[in-house]
C-alpha cells in the first residue's frame, strides 16, 4: 500500500492528513503556533514554527498509523497564500513571515498603483493592487528594511519555505504566485515589466511550476528532523484557496463552494479569469491546467468568532439557536483585521451596532455569524452577477457547527451542501496534486468522486427575505462607520 501525506501549513496550525492510494483519509494531526500582531494591521509568524508544527505532525501520523516511511509515495502542501518570508543564501528565514492578514503596506500599494496601471494589473494578475498582496508586502521590506532586503536572496510563500527546508529547491506553483499581483494568468510566468516598474527584482522570485509537480526529493537533514525516508518524492501542491477548490470537488465548469476558516470566502472553477468591473472579486490560478478560481474573500470569519471566545469565554451553539434571527437589533461588523472584498478597505474596523442592555454573550456570538453571514452575500452577490450560482458546497471548520450552516444557507438563500470531508478538504486538495504529481491517482477527476454531499440545507424563504433586509442595514452602517474608520 502507499500513501500520500498532506500538509494544510494554515494560519493557526499545521495540519498533517494521510491518504491512501483510494483516497480514503486514514488519519489526521494538527501542530498549532501563534500569530503575533506587533502593531495594528500588522500579522506575523515565525517560520520556524512552520517547520516544528511540519516536524513535529509528521511524526505523530506516522506513529498513529504504524506505516514505514518509505511507503509514503509523496509529501505535499497545501498553504497560506499572500505573505512573505525573506530568505538569505542558506534558506533561512531574516526575519518573522509577514502573513496573509498583515495589512501594513498601504502606502507601497498607492506607490504600486502610481508605478503601474490599476486596471492592467488587474487584467493582467487577476488581482488588483492591495497591501494584501504579496508584492506591496515585499516593496515594504525593501523600503523599511533595505539591510535585511540586501542580505534577501528569495523571497518566497508559506509552503515554499518548508518545501525548501525539505527539499533545498526554491520553487512555487502557480496558484500561490497568482496571489503576488506579479503573475501573468495567461501565461503563467512572473509579469517582469511589472516587477522592474516596482522596483523589485525577479531573482528574487521562485521558479512558478504547475502544482502537480515533483520538485524534489527529501534530504537527509529533513529525514532527521521528520522522520520521513531521504528521497521522498516532495510536489510542491498549491495555496489553500486552490487546493480547497479542489477538495471541495469544484473542478468543473460553474462548481461553487464556500469555506468558514480563519477567514472565509466564496468561489467557482472557471475556464477563464473573472473580470468584475468594480474590482470586489479576483481570481487565482487553479490546480486543474487550464482552470481557473474566481473568488471573494474576506479577512476575518473563524477568526473573528475565535477573537469574541477570547474576549468572553466560549459559549455553545444551543445558546446561540436560542436567539431569533437578526438579534434583536444588534449588527456585527467583522472587520477586524480589515477588509479585502467587497469593500478592499485595510482601514476598516470591526464594530458592534445597536448593542442595548438586553443583548447578551449570546447575542453577540449570534451577531458575530450573521456578520460573516452578511459580508459572504454581497461577495456572492458580486460573483452572481457574471455567473449564476445555484447551489454552494460548505467547508472547512465553520461547516462543523450547530448553527453557522443554517444562518448561512438563509443568508445567502442558496441551498448548502454538506460534505463528508469538511475540514480535511483542504488538505485532500493537496493530496489530490501529489496523487497526480506521483501516478498513483489517475487523474484529477478523484477529486469530485471523493467529494461526497451527506446533506443540503434549504434555504428558509422567510428568513432570506428577513436576512436580506437586514444586510441592507449591515451595508449602510458599513459605510456610515467607513468614515470614521478614516480618521
Amino acid at each position: 500500500m502507499a500513501y500520500i501525506l498532506a500538509h494544510d501549513l494554515g494560519t493557526s496550525a499545521n495540519k498533517a492528513s494521510l491518504f491512501d492510494e483510494s483516497g480514503a483519509l486514514l488519519a489526521t494531526h494538527s501542530e498549532g503556533y501563534a500569530v503575533h500582531y506587533p502593531q495594528p494591521g500588522w500579522a506575523e509568524q515565525d517560520p520556524q514554527d512552520w517547520w516544528q508544527a511540519i516536524s513535529r505532525a509528521t511524526r505523530a501520523i506516522l506513529a498513529r498509523t504504524g506505516i514505514s516511511p518509505r511507503d509514503v509515495a509523496a509529501v505535499t502542501f497545501s498553504g497560506q497564500m499572500m505573505g512573505v518570508v525573506s530568505l538569505d543564501d542558506s534558506l533561512r528565514p531574516l526575519r518573522p513571515a509577514i502573513i496573509w492578514a498583515d495589512q501594513r503596506a498601504v502606502e507601497e500599494a498607492a506607490y504600486i498603483a502610481e508605478r503601474c496601471s490599476a486596471d492592467q494589473v488587474y487584467r493582467r494578475t487577476g488581482h488588483r493592487i492591495s497591501p494584501a498582496y504579496t508584492a506591496a508586502k515585499m516593496l515594504w521590506l525593501k523600503r523599511h528594511q533595505p539591510d535585511l532586503y540586501a542580505q534577501t536572496r528569495h523571497l518566497v510563500m508559506a509552503k515554499d519555505y518548508v518545501v525548501a527546508q525539505l527539499t533545498g529547491q526554491v520553487v512555487t506553483d502557480y496558484s500561490d504566485a497568482s496571489g503576488s499581483n506579479l503573475f501573468d494568468l495567461q501565461s503563467h510566468e512572473w509579469c517582469e515589466d511589472l516587477v522592474e516598474l516596482v522596483g523589485l527584482d525577479v531573482a528574487r522570485l521562485p521558479r512558478p511550476v504547475p502544482a502537480s509537480t515533483v520538485v524534489g526529493e527529501v534530504t537527509r537533514a529533513a529525514a532527521e528532523s521528520t522522520g520521513l525516508a531521504a528521497g521522498t518524492p516532495v510536489v510542491i501542491g498549491g495555496g489553500d484557496g486552490a487546493c480547497a477548490t479542489v477538495g471541495a470537488g469544484s473542478v468543473s465548469e460553474g462548481e461553487a463552494y464556500c469555506v468558514i476558516g480563519t477567514s472565509a470566502w466564496i468561489a467557482f472553477t472557471s475556464s477563464q479569469p473573472l473580470l468584475d468591473p468594480n474590482q470586489r472579486t479576483f481570481t487565482f490560478a487553479h490546480l486543474l491546467p487550464g482552470r481557473y478560481i474566481p473568488m471573494g474573500t474576506m479577512q476575518s470569519a473563524g477568526g473573528a468568532r475565535a477573537w469574541l471566545a477570547r474576549a468572553l469565554g466560549e459559549i455553545d451553539d444551543e445558546a446561540i439557536a436560542q436567539v431569533e434571527p437578526g438579534c434583536r437589533g444588534l449588527l456585527f461588523l467583522p472587520y477586524l483585521i480589515g477588509e479585502r472584498s467587497p469593500w478592499w478597505n485595510p482601514k476598516a474596523r470591526a464594530a458592534f451596532v445597536g448593542l442595548t442592555m438586553n443583548h447578551g454573550p449570546a447575542e453577540m456570538y449570534r451577531a458575530v455569524l450573521e456578520g460573516v453571514a452578511f459580508n459572504l452575500r454581497l461577495i456572492l452577490d458580486a460573483l452572481s452577477s457574471h455567473q449564476p450560482i445555484r447551489a454552494l458546497r460548505l467547508i472547512g471548520g465553520g461547516a462543523r457547527s450547530a448553527i453557522w450552516p443554517r444562518i448561512l444557507a438563509d443568508v445567502l438563500g442558496r441551498p448548502l451542501e454538506m460534505l463528508e470531508m469538511t475540514a480535511e478538504a483542504t488538505s485532500w486538495g493537496a493530496a489530490v496534486a501529489g496523487g497526480v504529481g506521483v501516478g498513483l491517482y489517475a487523474d484529477w477527476r478523484i477529486a469530485k468522486d471523493h467529494a461526497r454531499v451527506i446533506a443540503v440545507i434549504e434555504p428558509d424563504a422567510q428568513r432570506v427575505a428577513e436576512y436580506a433586509a437586514r444586510c441592507q442595514v449591515f451595508v449602510r452602517a458599513y459605510r456610515a462607520l467607513a468614515e470614521l474608520d478614516e480618521s
